[in-house]
């Protein structure tokens, strides 16, 4: 069955890296504030896997509080980076929803779900989390990179049903953005809403609040390990 990308907003410019024979899997990564999808689409198009397709949306300018009101692409409003922050629950639900019509699209075009990971760093890894813990799919995988659990008091009672999703977990011990040590305490709470035996947090010394080398080989393998060519 053949999709319309126009009937997804986010699909119709999304940055899309295709596989390099049959695809079987998909990969949907989620840039962080003020980036684009193609922020990412070099340092994934260097991981990449043959029978595995990237896809890159755009999240669209909105004003973000955190910063005065500016608009830039944003999944959704923030207004602080701390645990305690108060949230734009209906802007992170929002947006999870339109990730998840992402996820229905490439269904419809032959891609099981259980052959779909979500992906990304910064505020995209925290949407990433949610959406596939709110999925109505249970999904391959979540890579969510130096960022946090969104709406972390609404879990588990929001989750039934992904006990068994594996997470893999990145972030820079010298994150001074979003400190590894809420990257630790997502950590520990993903562990009481997942099986804490599929939940996987590295941290890399020395890195800041981006990626790295070893990190993106710790992705790479990520992947390979759960969307196993077929």
């Amino acid at each position: 069955m053949c999709g319309n990308n126009m009937s997804v907003p986010l699909l119709a410019e999304a940055v899309t890296i295709s596989g390099m024979e049959k695809e079987t899997a998909a990969v949907i990564f989620l840039h962080g504030l003020g980036d684009s999808g193609h922020g990412w689409a070099d340092s994934l198009t260097e991981i990449r896997l043959p029978h595995v397709k990237f896809i890159c949306p755009h999240a669209p300018p909105i004003p973000v509080t955190l910063n005065m009101k500016a608009m830039m692409p944003a999944w959704f409003d923030l207004m602080g980076l701390s645990p305690d922050c108060q949230e734009d629950e209906s802007g992170i639900k929002k947006a999870a929803e339109s990730i998840k019509a992402i996820i229905e699209h490439e269904v419809k075009n032959g891609i099981p779900p259980h052959r779909i990971m979500l992906g990304g760093f910064s505020q995209g890894g925290a949407l990433s989390l949610y959406t596939a813990l709110t999925c109505q799919h249970q999904l391959a995988g979540v890579v969510a990179l130096s960022c946090w659990l969104p709406l972390h008091r609404s879990f588990p009672s929001a989750s039934s049903g992904h006990k068994n999703i594996p997470i893999l977990q990145c972030h820079g011990e010298m994150d001074a953005m979003i400190p590894a040590q809420f990257g630790a305490m997502t950590s520990q709470k993903l562990k009481f809403i997942v099986n804490p035996q599929l939940v996987t947090f590295k941290t890399y010394p020395g890195l800041s609040h981006s990626s790295c080398p070893q990190e993106m080989a710790a992705v790479k393998e990520f992947i390979e390990q759960y969307l196993p060519r077929i």
